[in-house]
């Protein structure tokens, strides 16, 4: 396992060469988190000038997760992703969503909040790969039951990439994190 002395973007080249070299071994498909499609953008040109043959997932933000009625990511960048075969899934956070609603209400903490938070222990960019795997599966953009290599951050840019075959959001604590090929200290 590759560990960075700090986390975040200084760390993206990095961690998508060891990503897309990872899923051309396993010949399976990658996961990335984005929420302005930037991240998203520099995986699919990376990818380009390889050998590898998957499928491109992303992850973006729900709308009105940051503001109301919109998304954070422009709805250019979006078509120009789909343009280079990057499927793009937005939707509810699965590690936080509703959940996070009924907490700011009641001033509670409940089990998914557990869950998330006893991943980031181990890194921020380490929950959002589970995270952001889920969700792929969820939606049914990668094959159930194989594992994809997913790429994820702790801030900006990707710091972050783990091995997962994930588990429908219904079924998650099946989720199997079989390696983490990078991340932060």
């Amino acid at each position: 396992m590759r560990v960075f002395e700090k986390e975040g973007p200084i760390n993206t080249k990095e961690a998508l060469d060891l990503a897309i070299a990872k899923a051309i071994e396993l010949n399976t498909d990658i996961v990335v988190a984005t929420t302005s499609g930037d991240t998203a953008m520099k995986t699919a040109l990376t990818a380009r000038q390889t050998e590898f043959k998957g499928k491109i997932i992303t992850v973006t933000h729900a709308y009105g997760s940051r503001a109301v009625g919109k998304n954070a990511m422009q709805e250019i960048t979006r078509q120009e992703l789909k343009e280079m075969n990057v499927e793009v899934v937005t939707a509810a956070h699965v590690l936080s969503g509703a959940e996070r609603g009924l907490s700011k209400v009641h001033q509670g903490i409940y089990p998914i909040e557990i869950m998330a938070d006893t991943l980031r222990m181990i890194s921020r960019g380490v929950k959002v790969c589970v995270e952001i795997s889920v969700m792929a599966n969820d939606a049914g953009k990668i094959k159930y039951g194989k594992p994809v290599v997913c790429i994820g951050g702790s801030r900006s840019g990707a710091d972050t990439v783990c091995i997962i075959t994930p588990e429908y959001a219904s079924n998650i604590l099946k989720t199997q994190i079989h390696e983490i090929v990078c991340m932060p200290y």
